[in-house]
């Protein structure tokens, strides 16, 4: 069995000035986000429940849309992730679920549970192709030893 050299350096393209402090935290920002309103998924169901006097069924079509979305809408995000890039990935991942956010307004207005549903699904599905474009550059960020 050879033995590994490791005195011999990589042969990869590394910028040791290059600081990755920002794209780190900004992502780590980001990681925590979603995971937060992953989590008030949790907090949703009781309260929309109470609103709507939904059933157990109806009322775990929350959990169903949500996480159906990412069911639904990870291979297409891969796909757009592979035709734009991870940056612009991350950047449409964050319009997507900031015009899910801003579903709720009408889905308040009009207090129509369905509506409720649909801009979850478009928030989940934002969150989808930010996960599909966030990882991998985390992942490509700094040297490719490490």
């Amino acid at each position: 069995m050879s033995e590994l050299n490791t005195n011999q350096p990589f042969a990869v393209n590394e910028q040791p000035n290059k600081n990755y402090l920002f794209p780190l935290t900004a992502m780590t920002t980001l990681f925590f986000l979603w995971g937060f309103i992953t989590v008030l998924n949790d907090v949703l169901i009781p309260r929309l429940k109470g609103v709507f006097d939904l059933s157990y069924f109806e009322a775990m079509l929350i959990q169903f849309c949500f996480f159906g979305a990412y069911f639904i809408v990870s291979i297409p995000a891969g796909m757009l992730v592979k035709q734009l890039g991870y940056k612009k990935g991350i950047l449409t991942g964050l319009v997507v679920a900031s015009i899910g956010c801003l579903l709720f307004y009408p889905a308040v207005v009009v207090h129509e549970y369905w509506i409720f549903l649909s801009a979850l699904f478009v928030l989940a599905s934002g969150i989808t192709v930010l996960q599909v474009s966030a990882n991998p550059y985390v992942d490509a960020l700094g040297p490719e030893k490490t």
